[in-house]
């Protein structure tokens, strides 16, 4: 089968993104009706293994599982930034002590674990105890209201950005689902195969859904969902109305990874498993 063959030009096919997916090859089993888990194994190192964590639902194509939920806050001027958790120092089973950077909220264990494959899990962006801005910030792919808008690289993202999110439309969908915009969260000054890139959406189907979820109404502000933007097959860069070609998987209103034709549900947030990948050398002291 030739490239061509494999990836037909509807698919608007991106490049990828270096990095390994900690469970592409794992089947992923359903065991409650809002619980999802992949078969797992054990990664060797510290700072890595089984690991719970709310994402959004992944609804079709070959991803194992959905992409993970950045909790977000909005400070007094309106600019939005992601939740990093107080870190900690724990010892493991085998006597190493390793930083972990951990919260509860809403009865859930949010761990910056959740975001370590695909390659993260080597950026200076995880570390549980870097001092980073949490500000989101455009850079980066962008939607042509960014481009129009003429933010510069490392311009805070701004609720004001979004006063119009009831009736946008990007000319993907329909419009009036929601407004969203791509950035990247705790990158500023690395380079980018280090920074963590990220989907951004203000829709009213969320302000309705945190009503009476939780979950939801501790980690989305005013509409605003945030969510690691890293497809959890080949570590792609997916988009919420974003590509054309993303009609002929029935995704127009969905996230679309249009490298290999998976879809996500940005509207659904799920409790799933999956296996983090260790971080190199995570241990107090650097040995590990």
């Amino acid at each position: 089968m030739t490239d061509s063959d494999k990836y037909p030009v509807e698919s608007d096919r991106r490049r990828f993104v270096k990095g390994v997916v900690g469970s592409s090859a794992l089947a992923g089993v359903g065991i409650t009706s809002a619980v999802t888990a992949d078969s797992l194994t054990t990664p060797a190192g510290a700072g890595g293994g089984p690991t719970q964590y709310m994402g959004i639902e992944r609804v079709g194509g070959p991803a194992p599982r959905g992409m993970p939920q950045i909790p977000i806050e909005i400070d007094e001027e309106g600019a939005l930034r992601g939740v990093w958790p107080e870190v900690e120092t724990e010892e493991t089973s085998t006597g190493q002590e390793i930083q972990v950077a951990e919260a509860e909220i809403a009865g859930t264990t949010y761990s910056t674990t959740w975001f370590q494959y695909c390659g993260s899990q080597t950026s200076p962006a995880v570390q549980p105890d870097a001092d980073r801005d949490n500000y989101f910030r455009y850079a980066g792919q962008q939607y042509d209201w960014q481009t129009e808008a003429e933010f510069s690289g490392g311009d805070k993202v701004l609720v004001e950005h979004f006063d119009d999110y009831q009736e946008f439309g990007t000319g993907v969908g329909d419009a009036g689902l929601g407004k969203p915009a791509q950035a990247t969260w705790r990158s500023q000054d690395l380079e980018p195969k280090n920074q963590l890139s990220i989907q951004i959406i203000r829709s009213t189907a969320i302000e309705e859904a945190a009503q009476d979820d939780d979950w939801l109404s501790e980690t989305t502000d005013q509409g605003f969902i945030a969510y690691l933007n890293s497809c959890t097959h080949y570590c792609c860069v997916p988009g919420f109305q974003m590509h054309s070609g993303s009609a002929g998987y029935g995704a127009e209103n969905l996230t679309y990874c249009n490298c290999h034709q998976s879809v996500y549900d940005p509207f659904t947030v799920l409790q799933q498993q999956f296996v983090a990948l260790p971080r190199p050398g995570d241990t107090v002291g650097g040995q590990g």
